[in-house]
């Protein structure tokens, strides 16, 4: 089963409910008489995310997708595969995870992680012996999003293990 931050834009936005609304914000007049923000509600989940800081309602939708891919990435849970997506492995360079934060592969690709870290009960060293790379890799991977280092470190707390730097 694929995870919902790895589906593509497109089909992603198929799953959500779409409001524009006004916000302050750079546009100046042209913002307080268009709706540019954007705000997007993922049907199945109920997870919203929105963005309101770009000029245009296309841009605001873009961030805004981008945005719930993360939070879609960090709260939603699923079984991981037998091996490493081709996704993931075509992001594996020598043991290393070579994506950008900003990236549109990066959500995907934290879902990933997430996902074989639940599944070996926030093991470091295991997932990242299943996901094919270095455990410093894994851990750079989760500190690029500070919330995924967070939420893997109150899991890793609960069980008694210490904290991920």
């Amino acid at each position: 089963m694929s995870h919902p931050a790895a589906l593509d834009p497109d089909r992603l936005a198929a799953e959500c409910e779409f409001r524009a609304t006004r916000r302050s914000g750079p546009g100046g007049q042209n913002r307080n008489k268009v709706e540019t923000a954007v705000i997007l509600t993922h049907r199945p989940t109920g997870i919203v995310a929105e963005a309101a800081e770009r000029r245009t309602q296309g841009e605001n939708r873009r961030q805004a997708l981008f945005r719930l891919r993360l939070k879609l990435a960090l709260e939603i849970r699923t079984p991981p595969g037998e091996a490493p997506s081709p996704l993931w492995s075509s992001r594996l360079r020598g043991g290393r995870i070579v994506v950008s934060p900003e990236h549109d592969d990066f959500p995907a690709l934290l879902a990933e992680a997430l996902d074989a870290l639940a599944a070996r009960h926030d093991d470091v060293k295991e997932a990242a012996a299943a996901l094919g790379c270095s455990t410093s890799q894994l851990v750079k991977l989760l500190a690029a999003e500070p919330r995924a280092l967070a939420l893997v470190n109150g899991r890793r707390a609960a069980r008694g293990l210490h904290a991920l730097r």
